[in-house]
């Protein structure tokens, strides 16, 4: 095991898309000031509102395979055909450089792959939208998608519902306030021990 994999304190938050994930993330980086977000790679395009960096380290699909042959990734997975996600190593070390405590904002898979690698050093908490309608709604509320791709990730989102369990909490983000005073007592706890 690298020294890197278990000597800091990592908060890992995953969902499926729409269960209100990303909000609660953003409202513990306002709450703990010793958090700091792991910014993901992906091979997708950038849209719009996006910044490199900041929302993603964007390689492109060419880009991400040879980061993936380099050894770049503690975890990474082809979340549709071409599609890929991942977690930098070296974007660990730079946040651990600064004594700060990773959190971060994944996928379902990569939400496990991550607590398999990290064990007790690592919170893992699932977040869900009360019901798979809401989630529904929720996604199409957005606006950024094709009904191609709501009706993909509902699917997608059924299949991770399975992985619930496997996480060291499972958070049900109905009314937003709760789950965040919910999420931030669950930190506050993690970040004493």
């Amino acid at each position: 095991m690298n020294s890197f994999e278990s000597k800091n304190k990592c908060i890992i938050f995953s969902a499926p898309s729409g269960a209100g994930k990303t909000t609660i993330v953003h409202y513990l980086l306002r709450k703990f000031p010793q958090l700091s977000f792991s910014v993901s790679a992906c091979s997708r395009h950038k849209r719009s509102h996006e910044v490199d960096g900041k929302d993603y380290h964007f390689l492109g699909v060419e880009g991400f395979k040879n980061a993936i042959s380099n050894d770049a990734f503690v975890e990474f997975e082809e979340v549709y055909k071409d599609n890929f996600y991942g977690t930098l190593k070296s974007e660990l070390q730079k946040i651990w450089a600064q004594n700060k405590v990773v959190i971060f904002d994944v996928d379902v898979i990569g939400g496990l792959h991550l607590k398999e690698k990290f064990g007790d050093s690592a919170l893992a908490i699932f977040v869900q939208a009360p019901s798979i309608q809401e989630l529904e709604k929720r996604l199409r509320t957005r606006q950024t998608e094709t009904e191609e791709k709501i009706l993909t990730r509902i699917a997608k989102a059924k299949h991770e519902m399975d992985f619930a369990s496997k996480f060291d909490y499972i958070l049900v983000n109905e009314v937003l306030e709760t789950a965040q005073n919910t999420a931030k007592n669950l930190v506050e706890n993690f970040l004493k021990v």
